[in-house]
């Protein structure tokens, strides 16, 4: 990346006059690996992943181990009515089974005789078990699950966002090298037509020309610093533009110098830039298409919600069982004897709210497969169409540049005739617009072409990792 470096340094610093008119070609290769690695919509992108790993960890919260303490003391007129201790320790598992350790000491003349225990507390490790709903998936387990779903979403929503800002900065460049060569076009015609103006000036002082010719050749030069005036002002724009792409370091802005030029080789390397050279020659594989990847993952997380929905409609039935021992050295004794258990039933009669919960769960996911079909649908065909405008393109390019070559076969032999004598001005302007018009129009199919392959790169939602 040493060129990318040199760059900033033309960039961001003042250099003498000798230098600015030395131009300097802003590679396309180059100029997109500064477009991904420093814009800041492409630093953005690369957020969603860190909020996605964020999510993770906080989705992962559920399964930490609790300690839960709970002190509970009442002393009034100097009597002690009671003081509670209660702490647990928790951990809870995957499938719905939460593992406890208890300790529990309490005293007072007014304690409830159910919290009597010994004097020096008493100890407890049991089990929790939903048997029924929570035990296959509950809450905890779905958030999970939708937060790993969620992460990989976040890395192919991410390659969309990245693509679509090397998208829209090659647009800019390719405006940018088309306004460039519009008035290289106009420039060089403006040299032709002020050679051929001093010509005529010199021919009629000497008479071998009518005075009148000097003003058609002067009107031609006029005209020619017109258009070439109208490039500039164009051109000035598509480089501020351009320079909207640009930026260095943390987030700071690039302005294009004068002396910064398009490449115009871009057709030489545009395909392996953009990496869209299988799909120009094969039938393109879309399954691992970004978008599509992300509505799947978006699907896999909506069945999570059903199965979680459809789980609510079983019974809440939970089991609990808790070892007691007054000590924990005698814990290992595992007197069934002493323990502390219980069974909780809860169940609604109707089951309304569940039943629509997983109705509307289902409906979710069709809209989603819907939106899935139509989405892949579209993309093929969007990409079938814009293969076909390829190989149209090509032919169109084909022809212009042999109209081109026609024109200024024509306008040679049109000057030829007229050092000859055997022409007018009149006509050579004529076929010199021609010419022009031919040159501007090969310069805007171009840009079409371009663009083209750049839709073709932003539908394939490639990504290129080169870069």
């Amino acid at each position: 990346m040493n060129k990318l470096l040199l760059y900033s340094f033309l960039f961001l610093t003042t250099v003498l006059y000798a230098q600015e008119q030395d131009s300097v070609t802003l590679n396309f290769r180059e100029y997109l690996g500064f477009v991904k690695k420093h814009h800041p919509v492409a630093k953005q992108a690369e957020l969603n992943i860190s909020v996605g790993e964020a999510n993770l960890l906080k989705s992962r919260g559920g399964f930490d181990p609790k300690i839960e303490v709970d002190y509970d003391r009442k002393k009034f007129k100097g009597s002690e009515y009671y003081d509670l201790l209660n702490a647990t320790f928790k951990v809870p598992t995957w499938y719905g089974i939460e593992l406890k350790a208890n300790f529990e000491q309490n005293e007072g003349i007014f304690l409830n005789p159910e919290r009597t225990v010994p004097d020096e507390g008493l100890y407890s490790a049991g089990i929790s078990v939903p048997i029924a709903q929570g035990l296959l998936i509950n809450d905890r387990m779905a958030a999970l699950k939708k937060a790993k779903l969620f992460r990989e979403q976040t890395k192919v929503d991410r390659d969309i966002l990245v693509n679509t800002i090397l998208y829209n900065a090659s647009l800019a460049y390719f405006n940018w090298l088309e306004a460039y060569n519009e008035k290289e076009i106009y420039q060089s015609f403006l040299i032709n037509a002020r050679t051929r103006f001093d010509g005529v000036k010199k021919s009629a002082l000497a008479g071998d020309k009518a005075i009148i010719d000097t003003v058609e050749a002067q009107i031609t030069v006029q005209n020619r610093l017109l258009s070439l005036e109208q490039a500039k002002v164009k051109f000035m724009k598509s480089s501020l533009e351009l320079s909207n792409y640009l930026w260095i370091g943390n987030s700071i802005p690039v302005e294009l110098q004068p002396n910064v030029i398009p490449d115009n080789e871009v057709d030489v390397v545009i395909d392996e830039t953009l990496q869209i050279q299988q799909a120009l020659f094969t039938e393109v594989d879309l399954v691992n298409h970004p978008k599509l990847r992300s509505l799947n993952y978006k699907i896999e997380g909506l069945e999570v919600d059903r199965k979680l929905k459809a789980n609510k409609l079983l019974p809440k039935i939970n089991l609990e069982y808790n070892f007691l021992t007054p000590s924990p050295e005698v814990a290992n004794s595992f007197n069934t004897a002493d323990y502390k258990g219980g069974v909780a039933f809860q169940f609604p009669l109707f089951l309304r709210k569940e039943r629509g919960a997983v109705k509307l769960a289902k409906y979710k996911i069709q809209d989603s497969q819907y939106e899935l079909a139509s989405v892949q649908l579209q993309i093929e065909n969007k990409v079938n169409a814009i293969n076909n405008e390829l190989d149209s393109f090509k032919v169109q390019n084909k022809l212009i540049a042999d109209i081109v070559s026609d024109y200024t076969t024509l306008l040679r032999a049109e000057e030829r005739k007229f050092s000859f004598g055997e022409s007018s001005l009149f006509l050579i302007n004529s076929r010199e617009s021609k010419l022009i018009d031919a040159q501007l129009k090969r310069n805007k199919l171009q840009n079409k072409y371009f663009d083209t392959k750049a839709k073709l790169f932003k539908n394939l939602a490639l990504n290129p990792e080169s870069l």
